[in-house]
This record gives structure tokens, C-alpha cells and sequence, in this order.
């Protein structure tokens, strides 16, 4: 599956034709729809398109503007009139800093794409396929029959493992990754909550759920000063990610400092964390909801590798595999909503966006919306073959973004993905266990509540 991203027109620049959006409906008092974002996020912004492709919110006293449409979140992305900012990253900078390549504006972000960007080109991500394959089958290994799978802290380890030991080349053990799972599941659903509903000083005060996420969020930078110090204790300097970034020079040509380089290092650990974890927990549940496609996917691995455990070379070869991947990414984006802020008066599909003000859209409304797909609401990965996928309009489908925006580790992300389908598929069926929760749980990410899975070896 490719999804093409050309530039859409201009929108029309002049002010005299131009219109209000419409505010839309269930606005409470002092909260506005921020209530709404809270109790039922997904429902409320999957039916927004009712009201107009640009509608108008109330964040408590502010004013947001979301987009609803395929063409104009494209237009929004890839237009100069907007830059990275909003409630969403704005509630992100306790996590992720506000100086690495996640958050950074104009030239800074510039700079810092052309140091990581080597790390991800298509011809340096064989070089992580022994990797890759090391950790998916050792997944597996691990795994015995008949135990209790919980698939939030498997999913994590995995990410996380293959991230560090790819791109930080660390030895990273379980008790890391545990610490990560842990308090990044604290810190995503903590800032989403401060995103929705700006209280501003009322997140200070000595409250418990407060008290959590600052701990929380002391002990993922304190794991992360841990890994650039060991790197520099090491005084190795191997071809990965961290090398580049202790070797990185900034626009005068003086070394990057050190809050950019463990800024840099928090966007790597928590893209290779959140939203891939994410991503295999929806399949694991794809896997136990709908078996035929594990066994469709079995099938085309043993026909691929004839019976070999799977390996990375298999995986451009694996075309089912990669299109049940990506449909699990339609129906459950890891990323479900983000925010960009317009650094002038401009406008959107023919209405008046100010300058200052946030736009808001949902990637997983976008995926789902029945305008877009046919039976939107089905599992079915036959719609990104090649004689269907024309059918999906431009934009309706960016898993990894467009634009200078989109996440470089689109390639590794997919490689790492496919391969894990591939070994897990091949080697168990899945079933859900008393106590298992697949509930959808809302953070800055989507992912399973609390899914807790038996694998059943295959005959």
C-alpha cells in the first residue's frame, strides 16, 4: 500500500468572500466541548463532519477550529500558513521538550530531519533486519502455550527493545522497558486530560493523580539520561542514531546542546514505544476477534518462506501481511488526533482562519468517515490492493503523516510491523481470557484497555 501526497491548491488568501465556521453543538458551561472530548473523544470528532468541513470548538474560553475532510487536512499539513503547535503538543512538551525534531518550527526542524534522516533511508533499514528478526521470534519464544498474555507491557518491550537496540544500540534489559511501558501509559492519558481541559494552575497543586504523573515524568528523563551518559561513559561511537546526535553540529557549527540531544532522544523512544506498541497490541486483537486473517496471513508467510521461520528479507514479499498492518492502522490509529496552529490569517475550504488560532483534526475520524470507505467500519485489508486502493481519496489514509512532517521512520516502522505479523501469525492463534478488556482507551494514543490473550500453538 503507498499513499501519494501532492500539494493541494492554493486556498484563496483574500478575506472579503470568506465565512465563519459553524460552532458545533453540546457546549457546557466553563468546559465548552472540552466535556465532550473527554467522556467520548472518538464519537465526538468521527461526527463533526455533519456540521461543515471546518467547525468551530470551545476548549473552555478558547476558541479551536477542527477540520474534518480528507482534502483540506492535507491542505492543512502541507501548507506554510500552519506550523507544529497547539493544545496537543503544547501538553506534549513536558514529554518531549521543545527542542527535538517532534516539536521544533522552520529551520531548527529542518536541521534536525537532515541528522536523523540517514538513520531511516531505505537502504540503511536491511542493516536492522537481523535485529528485527532476533527480537520478533525471540516474542515468540517467550510466549508458552496456555499462559495469560498481558499485550500492553509485551507490545512495549518489543518496541522498545527493537528501537534501542537499532537505534541507540544499547543493551537495554526488560527492567528498562517495563519502567518505560509504565510511565508512558501514566503520561499520555495525564496529557491528553490537560490538552482537553486547560485547568493551567490547577495541574501544580500536591493532588494525587498530579503526584503521579510527575512522577511519572521525572522517571521516563531520568531512563533518558541514563542512556546518552552510558553512551558517552562508553566512549563508543557505532553507525546509530545516538552517534549522530552526540556528533550533530547546529546552524553555527557548534556541537548541539545537551537539552536538544536528549530531547531527540525522547521523540526516538517514544515513537518506538507509544505508537508502534500501539499498533501491534490492535493486531494481537485483530488476531483473536477475526482468526481467518492470522490464517491468511500464515498461509501467505508458508508460501513465501515454505515453512522457514520468517526473516526480514521475506517481508517486501509479504503483501497480505503488510495490507492487515495497515488496515489495523485505518481503524485504530495510534495517533488519533493532532493540532497545528495558523501563523497568519489565512483560511480552509472558504472559511476565515485567524491568525493564532489552533486547528484541531482526528486521523482515526478521517479513516473511519463513510464518505472516504466503503463499509468503513469493516476489517478489510483487500482494500489496499492496487486495484481498490485507487478508490480511497488523497489524504484520506497518512498513517505516518505528510510533508516535512511526516515521521521519518515510516519504512522502519512498517518493516519492524510486518515482520512481527508474519512470526506471530505463523506460530499461534489467539484467544481472549476472563479479565481481558479490549475497550478502547483514549490517551494522546489509542490502544486496548486492558487485553490479555492466550496463544494456542498451530498444528
Amino acid at each position: 500500500m503507498t499513499v501519494e501526497s501532492v500539494r493541494p491548491e492554493a486556498q484563496p488568501r483574500g478575506t472579503s468572500e470568506l465565512r465563519e465556521p459553524p460552532l458545533a453543538g453540546g457546549r457546557v458551561p466553563l468546559l465548552g466541548h472540552g466535556w465532550k472530548l473527554v467522556r467520548d473523544p472518538l464519537a465526538f470528532m468521527a461526527g463533526l463532519r455533519v456540521h461543515g468541513d471546518v467547525v468551530r470548538l470551545k476548549l473552555g474560553p478558547k476558541t479551536v477550529y477542527a477540520v474534518t475532510t480528507p482534502d483540506l487536512t492535507g491542505a492543512l499539513a502541507l501548507s506554510t500558513d500552519f506550523e507544529i503547535a497547539g493544545p496537543l503538543w503544547e501538553s506534549l512538551e513536558g514529554l518531549l521538550g521543545k527542542e527535538g525534531v517532534a516539536t521544533a518550527n522552520g529551520p531548527r526542524h529542518r536541521r534536525q530531519r537532515r541528522t536523523i534522516q540517514p538513520a531511516f533511508r531505505l537502504d540503511a533499514i536491511p542493516g536492522y533486519g537481523p535485529i528485527m528478526e532476533e527480537e520478533a521470534h525471540a516474542l515468540t519464544e517467550r510466549w508458552k502455550p496456555g499462559e495469560t498474555i498481558d499485550c500492553t507491557s509485551e507490545s512495549f518491550r518489543i518496541a522498545v527493545r527493537i528501537a534501542a537496540r537499532c537505534l541507540l544500540r544499547g543493551a537495554y534489559m526488560d527492567e528498562r522497558a517495563e519502567r518505560l511501558c509504565a510511565a508512558l501509559d501514566t503520561l499520555f492519558r495525564g496529557m491528553y486530560r490537560r490538552m482537553v481541559i486547560p485547568l493551567g494552575p490547577l495541574y501544580n497543586l500536591p493532588l494525587p493523580a498530579n503526584r503521579t504523573f510527575n512522577r511519572a515524568l521525572a522517571d521516563f528523563h531520568l531512563l533518558v539520561d541514563e542512556i546518552v551518559a552510558e553512551r558517552r561513559a562508553s566512549g563508543q561511537k557505532p553507525d546509530d542514531l545516538l552517534t549522530a546526535l552526540l556528533d550533530a553540529k547546529d546552524e553555527n557549527g557548534d556541537p548541539i546542546g545537551e537539552q536538544e540531544i536528549h530531547d531527540q532522544v525522547v521523540a526516538i523512544l517514544t515513537a518506538g514505544a507509544e505508537t508502534v506498541a500501539s499498533t501491534i497490541m490492535w493486531l494481537l486483537h485483530v488476531f483473536s476477534e477475526h482468526p481467518e486473517h492470522a490464517d491468511k496471513v500464515r498461509a501467505e508467510v508458508e508460501s513465501v518462506t515454505g515453512g522457514r521461520p520468517v526473516a526480514f528479507e521475506d517481508v517486501r514479499r509479504l503483501g497480505h501481511t503488510n495490507n492487515v498492518v495497515v488496515e489495523a492502522m485505518r481503524l485504530r490509529p495510534a495517533i488519533w488526533i493532532l493540532t497545528r496552529r495558523a501563523v497568519a490569517d489565512t483560511s480552509l475550504g472558504g472559511y476565515r482562519i485567524p491568525a493564532g488560532a489552533d486547528i484541531v483534526y482526528s486521523p482515526y475520524a478521517i479513516q473511519r468517515d463513510p464518505k472516504s470507505y466503503a463499509r468503513h467500519l469493516e476489517f478489510d485489508p483487500d482494500r489496499w490492493l492496487p486495484e481498490r486502493v485507487k478508490d480511497v481519496p488523497k489524504f484520506a489514509m497518512s498513517p505516518f503523516g505528510v510533508g516535512n512532517r511526516k515521521c521519518p521512520s515510516d519504512h522502519f516502522s512498517m518493516a519492524m510491523l510486518t515482520l512481527i505479523t508474519a512470526a506471530l501469525s505463523t506460530r499461534y492463534r489467539f484467544e481472549q481470557v476472563s479479565g481481558s478488556s479490549d475497550a478502547t482507551r483514549v490517551g494522546i494514543t489509542l490502544h486496548p484497555h486492558h487485553l490479555l490473550l492466550r496463544p494456542v500453538p498451530r498444528d
